[in-house]
């Protein structure tokens, strides 16, 4: 809740009075109004009490193929159940991918759901981000944007204050190619926008779009090696010599000149704040610790993702994209599917066991909810370069702890796993849930650039089966 000087009065509604009395003030400051204050507070009050502190979201990026790790089809033609066999899992009845042998001991644990459906069919993690699975096609980042969860979360003030709200790593989506959207804030503002975290990963040589080389190195904070010794009198002088220009400049200030203020202040606060270059400082882990996860960019960041999550971060994302022209170990696997899966799930199995092992050895994973997905499935025949291609008509979904129904499996696909024939489930529905999980009223609404009132679900409902 937003803090004045003064002491509080609350009204009926419980925001207190001297803030009501100054909100249309603040609103100069743009992006803060008294409707949106009053529909933030408003979410605030009919939401129910989450059982998930946390998320930890990976994404996929590229597309992976749901027929070779999660909804496998023994029986189906050879050019369409592929080459991999499917293995038990703890869950019994239920049989995933031979290359996800650690996962599968976590399925007694864990909501899987095999139905995921959209029209959306392009590269980039709008979908799964936002909810919105409809468009755009288009790639870039506009104000028009839906809001992504997290920046959904930072809007509601949700988290510590000691570390940003909503972190998203290796970098801004795209950023091996050109820019995409989905991670953004959209209308919400700017200001709402995740920490974007930059990686620097080392390869051992070089490949190609389908030959993946596993990338070394850490996610980082952006700018902080760079940044010379600088003592606190000398870095509060800085900050107090710019406050001063601030207010110099106060009565001619446009709307962006005070956004680029408050973008300001959160550099300072980000720079100041130890809890924050704590958590991105591998160093303080052991080293077995930091040798179960791996020096390369997956596990190491993962392993930050956690260390975020202890700092109380409410949202971090880690987009699985590297320097896809040069060194492949994407998901977008029109060519050598198989060829490429047998590099990409052993690293997906250690990466996922390692955090949700971690994260209950911790006594975090029931306040912690960890979620694997992609922005589409692949095709149900095999073409004739052993790849798969597009296909948004059916994916999958992997929810793990933070409240969800363990050893749940929703939806059923047909037998070539092409189409959902059971229980289909729209990117807003996967939102709702996460949002049900996290405490927040999936039914709520927010703002547009107009004021008009825009479901943050985009009609989705939870799906009730896999929520404890």
């Amino acid at each position: 809740m937003l803090s004045l000087l003064g002491k509080p009065t609350a009204a009926c509604d419980g925001i207190p009075r001297r803030e009501l009395l100054r909100l249309g003030g603040l609103s100069l400051l743009g992006g803060l109004s008294l409707p949106k204050v009053l529909q933030a507070e408003a979410a605030r009050q009919t939401s129910s009490r989450g059982t998930a502190k946390s998320v930890v979201l990976i994404n996929l990026f590229g597309g992976p193929s749901h027929l070779d790790m999660f909804d496998m089809k023994p029986d189906a033609p050879e050019n369409v159940r592929g080459e991999f066999k499917p293995i038990e899992t703890s869950l019994p009845g239920t049989m995933i991918c031979e290359h996800l042998p650690k996962t599968a001991r976590w399925m007694d644990r864990s909501a899987l759901v095999r139905t995921v459906t959209h029209s959306l069919n392009s590269h980039h993690p709008y979908s799964v981000l936002t909810g919105w699975g409809q468009g755009p096609e288009r790639n870039g980042v506009s104000k028009d944007d839906h809001p992504s969860m997290g920046s959904v979360c930072q809007y509601l003030g949700l988290g510590s204050g000691e570390v940003p709200g909503y972190v998203f790593m290796p970098a801004f989506p795209g950023h091996s190619q050109i820019p995409r959207p989905g991670a953004h804030a959209g209308y919400l503002g700017a200001q709402y926008d995740p920490l974007f975290t930059r990686c620097e990963p080392k390869f051992e040589r070089t490949g190609e779009f389908y030959d993946p080389v596993l990338p070394m190195g850490p996610s980082l904070l952006p700018g902080l090696e760079h940044m010379p010794g600088v003592s606190l009198p000398r870095f509060l002088s800085r900050h107090n010599l710019l406050n001063e220009l601030d207010r110099s400049t106060a009565p001619v200030s446009s709307g962006g000149v005070e956004r680029m203020v408050r973008f300001k202040n959160r550099a300072f606060e980000l720079l100041s704040t130890g809890k924050t270059r704590d958590a991105f400082d591998l160093s303080k882990e052991p080293d077995a610790v930091r040798q179960r996860y791996g020096e390369d960019l997956f596990g190491s960041s993962l392993l930050i993702a956690r260390r975020l999550v202890e700092a109380e971060c409410r949202f971090v994302t880690f987009n699985w994209e590297v320097a896809v022209e040069t060194h492949g170990c994407h998901w977008d696997m029109h060519q050598k599917n198989f060829e490429m899966l047998k590099f990409n799930l052993p690293l997906l199995d250690k990466m996922y066991d390692n955090l949700v092992q971690d994260l209950q050895d911790r006594g975090l994973l029931d306040s912690t909810l960890v979620i694997v997905t992609g922005e589409m499935g692949r095709s149900p025949k095999v073409n004739s370069r052993a790849g798969r291609d597009h296909w948004t008509a059916c994916g999958f979904c992997l929810f793990t702890g933070g409240g969800v129904q363990q050893g749940t499996v929703y939806g059923q696909s047909d037998k070539q796993g092409a189409y959902p024939i059971v229980d289909p489930v729209t990117p807003g529905d996967i939102v709702a849930t996460v949002y049900q999980l996290l405490g927040i009223n999936p039914a709520m609404t927010i703002p547009d650039l107009f004021d008009r009132p825009v479901p943050i679900a985009h009609g989705g409902e939870p799906i009730h089966e896999i929520i404890a």
